[in-house]
């Protein structure tokens, strides 16, 4: 077991870099980058770091220096051929050779694009331009960088007693956690947690923990680098970013309502099974259920990801029934900022009327609330989402409205367009 305190006390960057591979990522942004590159390889997007938690001010924490050091550190990863071999060999979701030759070729002799950075307003702006399918990579090593190098400035300032009970405070934080999900008949969680973690050893500990302490319950991680490692599933299916950018791209109104079902098309003819997993809150999810194809009432499941999360699994439900499903044969995943009573909650609420998992993010390895002086170490609101394709801007309304992004005038449109009505407005934490 790695001691945590004594590596974070004594680091060196150059022994322990912030993100080390190409798949320190999520197994979602491989299967969406594969299917990107079958269908829109020469898409030209714009990708940009967004700091939702503006009361955190980045650029008076984060030394630029470091932050362009660590950056440039990611352009230099390559696939390395244990890495190819897994990916080319292992199964996931029971089937073999996911990802095909073509794009194996491709992503083995791929580096990450440029990036732009400049200082603005006590935050970084943090872009990326060029071919979707290289420009989406960034995503994810963007915010881990960002997010470690925060938790880097804060945890230099102590000494190594104090890291010591820091992190022995924040294990007994997690275990106790883990105890109480212990607790839940029936339990199927994963660890989603790479986006906005503590850190890379942070994350490979409590997915460990989680390991140990769930055994079955416990049913993989999103992150692709500690699967390996660990030899647990790798789990994820899509995200947001696909019905964005597509609905960018259509040309007319009749165009953006059909985009979001043009992108499950697109993903049905690459994934059967566990892997047709339904994501309908990005234009609002009872619009995208009202107007779906009866087809998508055949797919595995959906994953709820905005909004109250009780109302998107009843609105869910209430669909498959009418759709002539039994909804006992589908499967929910809630994954939007989650904590030990959510689950404790939601378990109760749905056990025994639809198959139930979880995806645990932030809260799983980043709950360093109240841990130092000042709460420097809470963790944040911030992502990586696509400003705009080929030219034209995104938009995302999602089931909240305080996650909403896009121009004024977009968002109206594609409001009228999807038919999205009032909606109740939810503090957006992590």
């Amino acid at each position: 077991m790695v001691d945590i305190a004594s590596r974070v006390h004594n680091h060196n960057w150059k022994i322990d870099p912030i993100v080390r591979s190409l798949i320190d990522t999520d197994f979602y942004k491989l299967l969406m980058c594969q299917s990107i590159f079958r269908n829109k390889p020469d898409t030209n997007v714009v990708f940009s770091v967004i700091n939702r938690s503006k009361n955190v001010r980045l650029a008076d924490i984060i030394d630029e220096g470091e932050l362009r050091e660590q950056l440039d550190h990611v352009r230099s990863l390559s696939l390395t051929r244990g890495e190819s071999t897994w990916l080319r060999g292992n199964t996931f979701y029971g089937k073999r050779q996911m990802f095909r030759s073509d794009f194996m070729e491709w992503f083995e002799g791929m580096r990450l694009p440029a990036y732009h950075l400049e200082k603005r307003d006590g935050q970084y702006e943090l872009t990326f331009e060029g071919k979707w399918p290289e420009v989406m990579l960034w995503e994810i090593p963007a915010l881990t960088v960002i997010m470690e190098l925060r938790s880097r400035a804060i945890l230099g300032k102590l000494g190594k007693f104090e890291l010591q009970v820091l992190y022995a405070r924040a294990m007994t934080r997690v275990w106790e956690k883990i105890e109480r999900l212990r607790a839940i008949d029936g339990l199927r969680i994963a660890d989603f947690g790479t986006r906005r973690r503590h850190s890379f050893l942070w994350q490979d500990w409590c997915v460990q923990a989680m390991h140990e302490g769930l055994g079955s319950k416990f049913t993989g991680t999103s992150n692709c680098r500690i699967a390996m490692r660990r030899d647990i599933e790798a789990i994820g299916t899509n995200a947001h970013e696909l019905p964005m950018v597509y609905s960018a791209l259509a040309n007319t109104d009749a165009e953006l309502a059909q985009a979001p079902y043009q992108v499950l098309e697109d993903w049905q003819e690459e994934h059967d099974g566990n892997l047709r997993i339904m994501l309908p809150d990005t234009y609002g999810t009872v619009g995208f259920l009202k107007n779906a194809p009866n087809w998508l009432a055949s797919w595995t499941g959906i994953r709820i990801d905005s909004g109250d999360p009780a109302t998107g699994a009843e609105t869910a439900i209430r669909w498959w029934k009418e759709r002539g499903e039994d909804p006992l044969n589908k499967l929910v995943i809630f994954s939007d900022g989650l904590d030990v009573e959510q689950i404790e909650t939601l378990g109760r609420q749905f056990a025994g009327r639809v198959r139930v998992s979880f995806g645990w993010g932030t809260m799983l390895t980043n709950d360093f609330r109240d841990l130092v002086p000042g709460d420097g170490l809470a963790p944040f609101s911030i992502v990586c989402k696509a400003l705009s394709a080929n030219g034209r801007p995104t938009v995302k309304l999602s089931d909240n409205p305080a996650k909403a992004m896009g121009p004024a005038a977009e968002i109206a449109r594609y409001k009228r367009v999807f038919g999205v009505g009032d909606q109740a407005s939810i503090a957006v934490k992590v």
